[in-house]
């Protein structure tokens, strides 16, 4: 390392690990283009924002991931894009708010029939005979037109890889049609018909399988196959940068966990945590980060690989997990289905030990990783995350007025609903039944006090926002069906 780079990156590093709110200390887009950083993006399913021994867990084990909290830096107000899988992980890839996107709901491909053979997207309104809404329909696939952190990425030279869950559309939309050069496991599925290798449902007689992943030893677990695909990844290309996408299928449903795993949980005392069989899929989780941080220092790459951890949506409730002190989960407005676990390390750059407060988003990884990579934003469409190292700052303060959310949709007990989050003020606008709930989560993380009727002018203001939004990214917005005979309020 020359001695200016070395000096630059000793005095950004003390100052931050010194500073009274945790931050990340950035070099600069001269320094990132130069050393043209690995980057690895962990993303685990359905995982929950307290499911982690680093996040307060006294149930789940995590020490290796609790390792990569202490060597980098936690963030308490991380938030996935969505509720749902299949938007969040959209907006993973493009930097992208999901709603500007037109994809809202997870992709239900398997409904989609002659419609995928055309290469059309649904387009008529979708409606329930006992619901008063009309719901925008969702498309079958993120479009090819989309760029995605991989396609930005190649021309700098990166060899590209995508491991473990995909759901962002059939085939011809599959990750190696998005600027990936190494597919392993990603298809059009949302869970794995099996955690077991050759990965297919005992008694399913069309056997369905991961498609694009071969088996290799029968009774092998999915979560280590995931690890050691890439572990061999890292290694065979430890010679030029590389972007490993690791998007483990756990924690979805069908829960399946190592035996031994299972009765070692058995055993320990429970929490509000006290699922064993979740809790060993998060064990195995955790092994495989352990796999690939053992590797990365083996190689020597530790200090030049960006490793960033999260999830798709919050924990799922009843058999899965619980997510107290936040309300509800997955698929919900509340705290519990969109704040989620997050970790960002980049040795030597990123402070460790470092926590911050500020609210960020999934759509922030995109142009993240741009800024340390080198790479430009695609200037012909607007990227609505914002980069996580800002320049020369002492602070983790990033210049965004508010987050946003947009889930037009029903599902079970959830109606149609749209969130903006400013500051520690928090706006549920719902387009059925009691329109808005109005929650201070400074004071009140587990929302339980809606002070929309004491704070109007609270309300007017942030619906104003909210609205603006909306129209400026062309959301969709759920319509009365006119055939529903039922007596309710919508706001729409």
């Amino acid at each position: 390392m020359a001695k200016a780079e070395a000096t630059f990156r000793r005095r950004d590093f003390l100052a931050v690990a010194g500073a009274g709110v945790a931050a990340l200390a950035w070099p600069g887009p001269a320094y990132a283009a130069a050393q043209k950083p690995n980057i690895i993006l962990i993303n685990i399913d359905d995982l929950g924002w307290t499911d982690l021994g680093c996040f307060g867990s006294r149930y789940y084990e995590t020490l290796n991931i609790d390792r990569l909290a202490a060597q980098g830096m936690k963030f308490t107000n991380a938030y996935a894009a969505c509720a749902v899988c299949s938007p969040t992980r959209a907006a993973i890839m493009t930097g992208r708010y999901p709603a500007r996107l037109g994809l809202t709901d997870w992709i239900h491909f398997r409904d989609a029939g002659p419609a995928v053979a055309a290469g059309k997207h649904p387009e008529e309104y979708v409606g329930e005979p006992d619901r008063p809404l009309l719901c925008p329909p969702n498309p079958y696939w993120m479009d090819l037109d989309e760029v995605t952190i991989a396609e930005l990425l190649k021309p700098l030279g990166y060899a590209t890889c995508h491991i473990g869950k995909w759901h962002l559309g059939p085939d011809a939309w599959f990750p190696d049609e998005q600027g990936f050069d190494i597919n392993i496991g990603g298809c059009d599925l949302g869970q794995p018909p099996s955690y077991y290798d050759p990965y297919f449902r005992k008694g399913d007689r069309h056997r369905q399988r991961i498609p694009t992943l071969e088996p290799r030893q029968e009774g092998e677990y999915l979560t280590d196959r995931e690890g050691d695909e890439g572990v061999r990844f890292i290694r065979d290309h430890a010679e030029r940068p590389f972007f490993l996408n690791l998007w483990h299928y756990a924690l979805h449903t069908p829960l399946q966990g190592k035996k031994s795993l299972v009765e070692k949980y058995k055993e320990r005392e429970k929490t509000n945590h006290d699922n064993p069989v979740y809790a060993a899929m998060i064990e195995s989780v955790d092994d495989a980060v352990g796999e690939i941080l053992g590797v990365l220092d083996e190689l020597g790459l530790a200090e030049r690989t960006l490793v960033i951890f999260t999830s798709d949506n919050g924990g799922l409730l009843g058999h899965s997990t619980d997510n107290h002190p936040l309300r509800a989960g997955k698929g919900y407005p509340y705290e519990g289905g969109i704040r989620i676990p997050q970790i960002v390390r980049w040795t030597g750059v990123v402070a460790a030990g470092g926590i911050c407060h500020e609210p960020v988003s999934s759509i922030d990884f995109l142009p993240t990783i741009c800024e340390a990579s080198g790479a430009a934003l695609p200037g012909d469409r607007p990227i609505d995350g914002v980069s996580l190292m800002p320049l020369g700052t002492q602070e983790c303060g990033l210049d965004r007025e508010a987050l946003f959310w947009h889930f037009p949709h029903y599902r079970s007990d959830v109606v149609p609903y749209s969130i903006i989050r400013a500051g520690k003020w928090k706006l549920i606008k719902r387009y059925e039944g009691k329109t808005f709930e109005l929650l201070d989560l400074e004071k009140d993380l587990s929302e339980e006090r809606d002070l929309s009727e004491s704070m109007p002018e609270k309300v007017a203001e942030l619906d104003a926002k909210l609205t603006a939004w909306l129209e400026n990214a062309g959301a969709k917005l759920p319509r009365r069906d006119p055939e529903y005979q039922g007596d309710t309020k919508t706001s729409v």
